[in-house]
């Protein structure tokens, strides 16, 4: 019947349990990202804006006027409407620019939008895995305050009949309440990566152990930070050839077609005046500045200084990126190495405790090297848990340096 309770009780946690693929999605919904979102949205609907603005346009008017005296070339009230249309047949060639300029910016701001997600999705398996580092460390620490509660437990009944000294069960009464502080702030740790991961999800999460970062082998990609800044500086150079430009001639269309109504008063204005009551007006416009300063030129010249600023900060980036990569591979090696080392260093902790507590229950070494053996054990079993959830971690860090979506990666263990 207990058991029965036990399970009742549990049964609902387990099942608003998120793992580390739950906590992702989560987070790739937060705010910040939604409106990273809305920002390529609106470029997206700004290029459209701009294509429409490209094409003919249609316009009417009308006004009516009523003028105080009337002579032959204003009557006393007239009204007249129009129909305008008009067409850009060619603007230098910067409406083409100006098309490839926003598809760069747009190509750009969805590499942002994966970079952020890439960097939110890094936070939170960060906080993941340090939980259950938390998690893993809490575990051993209770284990240790159990020993030093049987252990203390034992010694105050040889104190009760003289075959130890005070001193003795003062030293293991000493090592269990800074072990029973040291949980404390485990809890407390537990709890700020649970808040952190809230702050991030924008809800209360339930962190359920299972998942992990696969690795995979194969090429190499350019991180998506890197993609935005070459899109970029792709952007800079199109929008300096875009200023340039303004030296080309310019040719528009326009037909007019207009419809008068002129009322006069005198029958001698109205003969004077024209009989004409509509008149269509057809067009070709050509512009062409021949000289301006040098403004253009000097506009030129600034944009593609920043053409040329922006070039320099992507080839430093690029290189820095390489380090990076480099760098996490060597980090997960590392990672790995350690991992083994912490496996070793548990087993001859584990041996040397059960060794060094046999002789001390026995009496033939002090408490001293007990506590000094409890200690070591729980800190390797400490240590093995945090390299295995570092590794998880390096993981996640060298797939993003390898230009790929970490949040693909996350996977989960089939037991």
């Amino acid at each position: 019947m207990i058991k029965k309770v036990v399970i009742g009780l549990t049964l609902p946690i387990l099942l608003f349990s998120e793992s580390l693929n739950d906590l992702i999605e989560m987070s790739l919904k937060n705010k910040n990202i939604m409106s990273t979102q809305k920002s390529v949205e609106s470029i997206q609907e700004e290029y459209k804006s701009v294509k429409k603005g490209y094409l003919p346009e249609l316009s009417i008017g009308g006004a009516y006027t009523d003028v105080s005296h009337e002579t032959a070339s204003y009557a006393n009230n007239s009204l007249n409407a129009y129909v305008d249309l008009s067409y850009s047949l060619y603007d230098g060639g910067k409406k083409d620019l100006t098309y490839k300029s926003y598809e760069s910016q747009i190509k750009a701001s969805k590499e942002d939008l994966s970079t952020l997600k890439n960097e939110v999705s890094l936070d939170v398996i960060e906080h993941y895995f340090n939980y259950l580092t938390y998690v893993s460390q809490k575990d051993a620490k209770l284990k240790e305050i159990e020993q030093l509660n049987a252990q203390h437990k034992r010694l105050s009944k040889f104190l009760a009949v003289g075959t130890t000294t005070i001193d003795e069960l003062d030293r293991i009464l000493s090592t269990l309440e800074s072990a029973k502080v040291e949980l404390h702030e485990l809890d407390l740790n537990i709890q700020t990566v649970l808040h952190e991961l809230e702050y991030i999800t924008g809800q209360r999460v339930n962190i359920d152990v299972g998942s992990y970062i696969d690795v995979i082998n194969d090429e190499n990609e350019q991180r998506n930070d890197i993609k935005s800044l070459e899109h970029s500086v792709q952007t800079k150079f199109i929008d300096a050839k875009s200023v340039k430009t303004e030296d080309n001639p310019q040719i528009t269309l326009d037909n007019k077609f207009t419809y008068y109504d002129n009322n006069y008063n005198s029958s001698t204005y109205e003969t004077s005046a024209s009989n004409i009551d509509r008149q269509n007006i057809f067009s070709v416009n050509l512009t062409w500045k021949l000289f301006d300063f040098g403004s253009t030129k000097a506009a030129y010249e600034a944009s593609h200084k920043s053409f040329l600023s922006s070039k320099s900060k992507l080839e430093y980036e690029k290189n820095k990126a390489s380090v990076d990569l480099n760098l996490a591979k060597k980090s997960f090696d590392i990672a790995k190495l350690k991992i083994k080392s912490a496996q070793a260093a548990v087993r001859a902790a584990s041996s040397t405790y059960d060794v060094v507590k046999n002789k001390y229950e026995n009496g033939l070494v002090d408490n001293v090297s007990y506590l000094e053996a409890l200690s070591d054990k729980s800190n390797a079993q400490s240590s093995l848990s945090l390299a295995e959830n570092n590794f998880e971690v390096r993981k996640a860090n060298l797939m993003y340096q390898k230009g790929k979506n970490v949040w693909e990666y996350v996977k989960w263990k089939n037991y």
